[in-house]
């Protein structure tokens, strides 16, 4: 027999039909009827060959041991259901998320965070500003105890020039003192004092916004935790008959207590840095205060000396010789002779 395409296909289209067929009766991925048939019946005959709940077994009697043992048996099962039941029936614990809890504390909640903000801000630029080398360079005490200790003593010109090479807050009241040399010693220590308090007033100036923050953040939360108050015994007073007033109530107070959880987070620690950094620059200046008791007895011996201006970019042009000269004379002055009274006419 002569195979043609045509009988071919035909053939592989029979063929094709019995392999789906086989698939769909007892394929491992198909329907798998034959399977399920000869599982049922598998099934049946093995539930007909076991015996059935309701046949009676053979009964024999119970010695009254046995008997106790097994009503013990039975008890401790059913406390052991009952335990079971009661962990199944208890709810699972709630989970606070603390995201979704600050964004239930209401509008109050962002002028509390834009002073975190600035408690932040404030903060980490005092910490770098309050640094030794920015208000008391080590350098530059070390350089005046070494000009203090020289032969000829502390030169106030050189003095000035080391304030002018380290600028910071000690070396603008060292410059405000110097630039007082040969004045009496009660003015020196005024013009110190101002000096003093004119760096510290500014080294403050940032300082005041942690302790704005420290003070204002907790009012912000008692003023969100109060206006909280309010609006839930008013939703509560307002709910319909039926309705669980009490988890109503407890809902609106804890969400109106984050506002005072938030204040307090934020005005601790902006209150601890603010009581750090005021006792740093506290520290400091006593540090500073040392240093210039110590320098004041060096300047006491140009005490009364005139001061010149022989150097024009030296604002201290200090004339050593001036306390020795005698003073110069005083120029004579004219004696105007009297006009005449004009003779009578």
């Amino acid at each position: 027999m002569k195979i043609t395409p045509a009988r071919a296909g035909r053939a592989l289209v029979w063929v094709a039909f019995f392999g789906l067929t086989y698939w769909m009766m007892a394929g491992p991925t198909g329907f798998g009827v034959w399977r399920a048939m000869a599982q049922d019946t598998t099934a049946t005959k093995t539930s007909e060959a076991s015996p059935k709940a309701g046949d009676a077994a053979p009964s024999r009697v119970l010695s009254p041991e046995e008997v106790a043992k097994k009503a013990e048996e039975d008890l401790a099962k059913q406390e052991k259901v009952k335990s079971e039941g009661v962990a199944a029936a208890a709810p699972e614990e709630a989970k606070m998320n603390i995201l979704e809890l600050l964004m239930k504390g209401g509008p109050l909640m962002w002028p509390i965070l834009v002073m975190s903000l600035v408690a932040v801000a404030f903060g980490m630029e005092r910490i770098l500003g309050l640094r030794r080398r920015k208000v008391l360079p080590p350098e530059l005490i070390h350089a005046l105890g070494s000009l203090a200790g020289q032969p000829g003593g502390l030169d106030p010109r050189k003095a000035y020039k080391l304030c002018q090479e380290f600028p910071s807050a000690a070396a603008n009241v060292i410059r405000a003192m110097l630039l007082k040399v040969g004045r009496p010693h009660t003015e020196l220590e005024h013009t110190v004092t101002e000096a003093e308090e004119r760096e510290a007033a500014k080294l403050y100036t940032n300082i005041r916004w942690l302790t704005l923050a420290a003070g204002i953040s907790p009012l912000l939360g008692l003023l969100g935790t109060v206006w909280g108050m309010i609006l839930a015994f008013f939703a509560t007073a307002n709910l319909a008959a039926g309705v669980d007033k009490t988890r109503a109530l407890a809902d609106g107070i804890y969400q109106a207590l984050v506002t005072t959880l938030a204040g307090l987070t934020v005005a601790i620690p902006a209150a601890v840095l603010a009581h750090f950094l005021e006792g740093r620059i506290q520290s400091l200046f006593r540090e500073l205060d040392e240093t210039l008791l110590g320098l004041m007895p060096q300047l006491e011996r140009f005490e009364g000396r005139l001061r010149a201006s022989h150097d024009p970019g030296n604002p201290l042009a200090l004339d050593p010789a001036a306390s020795n000269r005698p003073a110069r004379p005083a120029p004579p002055t004219e004696q105007k002779q009297p006009r005449p009274d004009p003779a009578p006419q």
